[in-house]
């Protein structure tokens, strides 16, 4: 393609990238997904200044020099949003990664977060590893990836969903807290709770996340087992308030989901194993879950082939059978769900899977407002992203197809979508 004059460009395969300086964009011409009212909005431009929407009809007038597109016959719709995502899981072998030197660490994240936005994912929320610098690298241009919204680490009891000690007559002390490869910490007491909490906040962590139950990928804690007691979440969930954010808990069963969410925490990670009672108090509550059925079908197909330890292919169908059933029970008792992912090392392709799997329960038009509306309410960013609105921030997606009625076009690597922008500026521009 040819650059526009008095722009700096970076090309490499697969994704092309260049920081604009004129800052003035009018794509033209284009059906807008409104993805409130679930309808194209047909004929109307979109003006884009300085990273941000400026205008959106049908005779919108731009400045002099700027740089236009046409987008007759595509689909103009927000970037995409993953609400759990780990940006540092280049294994599935979560131990070996957590044992990782941090350069190795860092350097098998790149290629990680650059599939993720040549997906059409320009934010994404990452439930335990990536931090404030993977973060702010993206920010700055550094690298390429997704506007991220780090955990920092992941808060787990000794023994808990982040604890990758195996078991031995000695156990020595958990280095996790200090390796950018572990997705978190072991930390106990209400005391050491709270100060875990305020640490990560201090270390740049927009939410906390908590294991609350037992887990798939953990060598020694059994999926019905609880993670921390109702006096350590509470602490937990009480700092997170004072620092103005939130807690979010990886969760699977109805008594560690009700739990947590009577404990104050704001958003469920899985949730597989939920029953009607638990969906009806989410709701009563405004919790929200974010359900992850793709990482299931990665595990259960390629986790034994890429070295997922025996003891956690054995827990997967414990849960990769209910979650279907469980995204109907949500939905039928009024919880809102925002997209999930949680793949790990060679699954992280299946990203937008999480679509189609989701969307042959659901429909399209929901499981579209999971990705945007819904993904930008978790991240407290309502009107900022997910929706192609005058004063969002400008991530946009041009795709050849109908997302409302043919979710393949955002599959297949992006293969569809034509153009992203992130932030006002072109992350792909193949047209």
């Amino acid at each position: 393609m040819r650059w526009p004059a008095g722009h700096e460009y970076l090309r490499t395969p697969g994704l092309d990238l260049f920081i604009d300086f004129m800052n003035t964009l009018l794509i033209e011409n284009s059906r807008v997904l409104d993805v409130h009212g679930l309808s194209l909005r047909d004929g109307l431009s979109v003006l884009v200044q300085d990273g941000r929407i400026a205008a959106v009809g049908a005779d919108v007038q731009a400045p002099e020099g700027t740089h236009r597109i046409d987008a007759r016959g595509m689909t103009l719709m927000p970037g995409l949003i993953d609400c759990h995502v780990h940006v540092v899981a280049s294994s599935f072998n979560l131990g070996s990664v957590a044992r990782m030197p941090n350069v190795f660490t860092m350097l098998r994240s790149l290629p990680i977060m650059k599939g993720m936005l040549a997906r059409g994912f320009t934010s994404v929320r990452d439930a335990g590893g990536g931090d404030w610098s993977l973060a702010e690298a993206v920010r700055t241009g550094l690298v390429q990836g997704p506007r991220i919204f780090p955990s920092g680490k992941a808060l787990s009891q000794t023994g808990g969903h982040a604890d990758f000690r195996e078991r031995n007559d000695n156990l020595d002390v958990c280095s996790c807290a200090y390796k950018l490869g572990n997705i978190g910490r072991v930390v106990d007491g209400v005391d050491a709770c709270r100060l875990a909490v305020r640490e990560e906040i201090l270390k740049g962590a927009t939410q906390i996340k908590v294991m609350a139950s037992g887990g798939v990928a953990s060598p020694n804690d059994p999926i019905n087992n609880l993670g921390y007691s109702e006096a350590e979440l509470r602490a937990i969930v009480e700092e997170a308030t004072n620092a103005n954010t939130y807690v979010m808990a990886h969760a699977y069963t109805p008594r560690a989901i009700a739990r947590a969410v009577r404990c104050g925490v704001r958003t469920i990670e899985h949730g597989n194993l939920v029953d009607a009672p638990t969906a009806e108090l989410m709701a009563e509550l405004g919790a929200f879950m974010v359900p992850t059925l793709i990482t299931y079908e990665g595990l259960a197909n390629e986790g034994e082939r890429y070295g997922l330890p025996a003891v956690s292919i054995a827990k997967i169908d414990s849960v990769r059978s209910q979650g279907k059933a469980a995204i109907e029970i949500l939905a039928k008792a009024g919880v809102k769900m925002g997209l999930g992912s949680d793949l790990l090392a060679e699954t992280h392709y299946l990203q937008a899977d999480e679509l189609r799997l989701r969307a042959d329960v659901l429909g399209n038009g929901p499981v579209l407002q999971q990705a945007t509306l819904i993904g930008a309410e978790i991240l407290g960013q309502q009107g900022q992203l997910g929706e192609v609105t005058a004063g969002a921030i400008a991530d946009l997606l041009l795709v050849d197809g109908n997302p409302l009625t043919d979710i393949t076009c955002l599959l297949n690597q992006g293969e569809h979508i034509r153009a992203i922008v992130k932030d006002g500026a072109f992350a792909k521009n193949t047209l």
